[in-house]
């Protein structure tokens, strides 16, 4: 049987502060991770312990040392939150990743709740910004926080997937597999921008954002050479039992529907992996290419050649998977938010094979075209133009009142599958069936007796001789109905302790 399939996000935002171009990116996000969590009380620092990033799912570890950031850093740029997220700096950029949830629209709540922590925290920073009023009263700038993957000027940044899968499947199988899914998903779940990485004239406007960066079909790297399929064997949990697939392929969605359809058909391809239920998929020629030419095909009925000779369409390969897991929930194996997932591809799929400008407002790829379109008929413009470029970025911005995305969206354009209280109350509270819980309700309680935390231990400091560590390497396990009661009862991290250890 499959492993449930635990998963979440990590989104490099972009930042910009406005009137002072030359302000630098890592003091900004500095300032911004840093006003959202200042009370004026201690900061429990980020365990690195176990990490490695060098470590590579093929068998080996990459050379180059592996050192945890200095003391000041951690503490000036880390954040972990009483939701079970972590917000730190990562690449010059505010990193907000998610708590570790138990289902597709789960995860699509807290991300979405990603995007309200850094307008606040944005908000914030504004006044820390040199030569701010000491009252409050007046900001000397304003820090702009796009959920965007690219500047328009040559740089990427990621919005990265994490999906927990069995460790015992061959890691050779897993990149046959989703190999073809990932490169052809994108006509799905693409953010669209302007212009292309290529100076190709005919390319204009493109489906994905981050399609053009990607050069290799398998590797570690997540900045330069850029992989279809990331190779980091970072688990974060029990390594014997777990792995943790590194999604480091896709677009950051302001479409609550395209993260949906993204996160759970991805969750369910790796379910029927793990089962042996999918046969092998369709093997493209040329996966890198195939990236770049799909990304830059707006019809999405383009061809492509496969191993064999044959060719394909991006419908042609995503109908392969989509039509397994049919049947895959036809036969009973199927996690119960399966039947919902299905139901969205498929509407996704029918969709573009009927004319890809249907799925205006539920698409972000389509959308933000639509919208720009209406820019270029009115006023004449061609796609280089520099306003296009501008409404491009203005459709990401996360301002609830500003943002073009989220304007469209208050006034009923774009269709929303989560209700804004349930995002409202994920800002401050964990998903309840995961392990997230319990370090978000530690934070939130026994902060000043937290020393340390990861995804996967917390470190209390009770005032012992030494430091106590709570592992966490499950996924599954610290959720409220295992911990809820023994935290309520628990009026100190002690106490807590001492209850687990009974």
């Amino acid at each position: 049987m499959a492993i449930p399939k635990y998963l979440g996000t990590e989104t490099e935002y972009g930042i910009s502060v406005i009137g002072r171009p030359d302000f630098n990116p890592v003091l900004a996000s500095s300032l911004v991770v840093n006003a959202y969590a200042a009370d004026g009380r201690p900061r429990a620092r980020w365990d690195y312990e176990e990490e490695n990033p060098l470590r590579d799912a093929r068998g080996f570890t990459q050379s180059g040392g592996h050192e945890s950031p200095p003391e000041d850093d951690v503490g000036l740029a880390n954040s972990i939150l009483t939701n079970g997220a972590r917000f730190y700096v990562d690449h010059a950029h505010p990193e907000y990743s998610s708590p570790e949830c138990s289902n597709p629209r789960d995860a699509v709540v807290w991300d979405k709740a990603g995007e309200r922590i850094l307008e606040i925290a944005a908000q914030r920073a504004a006044h820390l910004l040199p030569g701010a009023d000491p009252s409050g009263d007046r900001s000397p700038g304003r820090i702009l926080i796009t959920k965007n993957n690219t500047d328009g000027k040559g740089a990427a940044y990621g919005m990265h997937e994490n999906y927990i899968v069995e460790r015992s499947l061959p890691f050779g199988e897993l990149v046959r597999q989703v190999t073809p899914f990932f490169v052809s998903r994108q006509v799905m779940v693409g953010a669209g921008r302007i212009g292309n990485e290529f100076n190709l004239a005919d390319v204009g406007y493109q489906i994905a954002q981050r399609s053009d960066f990607f050069e290799v079909e398998v590797g570690l790297e997540t900045t330069l050479k850029r992989p279809i399929v990331n190779t980091r064997d970072e688990p974060h949990a029990d390594p014997d039992r777990f792995r943790r697939l590194h999604v480091i392929i896709g677009d950051a969605n302001m479409s609550e529907v395209a993260t949906f359809a993204k996160l759970g058909s991805t969750a369910l391809v790796l379910a029927m992996i793990e089962d042996h239920f999918l046969p092998d998929a369709p093997a493209l020629a040329r996966p890198v290419k195939s990236l770049h030419a799909m990304s830059h095909d707006l019809s999405c009925r383009g061809t492509h050649e496969l191993s064999d000779g044959r060719a394909v369409t991006p419908l042609d390969l995503q109908w392969h998977y989509l039509d397994h897991a049919q049947k895959y929930v036809e036969d009973g194996r199927a996690p119960d938010w399966a039947p919902a997932v299905c139901a969205t591809w498929t509407r996704l799929l029918d969709g573009l094979a009927e004319d890809p400008m249907s799925l205006d407002g539920v698409v972000d790829w389509v959308t933000k075209y639509r919208l720009l379109s209406r820019y270029v008929e009115r006023d004449g413009l061609e796609w280089t133009a520099d306003k296009l470029k501008l409404i491009d970025v203005q459709y990401h911005d996360v301002r609830q009142d500003k943002g073009l995305y989220n304007r469209l969206a208050a006034s009923g354009r774009v269709e929303r599958m989560v209700d804004e209280d349930e995002v409202q109350r994920a800002i401050g509270n964990p998903p309840e069936d995961t392990r997230a819980y319990f370090r978000g309700r530690c934070l939130e309680k026994y902060r000043d007796q937290v020393a340390a935390a990861g995804w996967d231990s917390i470190i209390f400091d009770v005032g012992g001789e030494t430091l106590q560590r709570v592992p966490m390497m499950d996924p599954a396990k610290g959720g409220k109905a295992a911990t809820g009661v023994l935290i309520d009862r628990s009026a100190t991290a002690k106490e807590l302790l001492a209850e687990l250890e009974r």
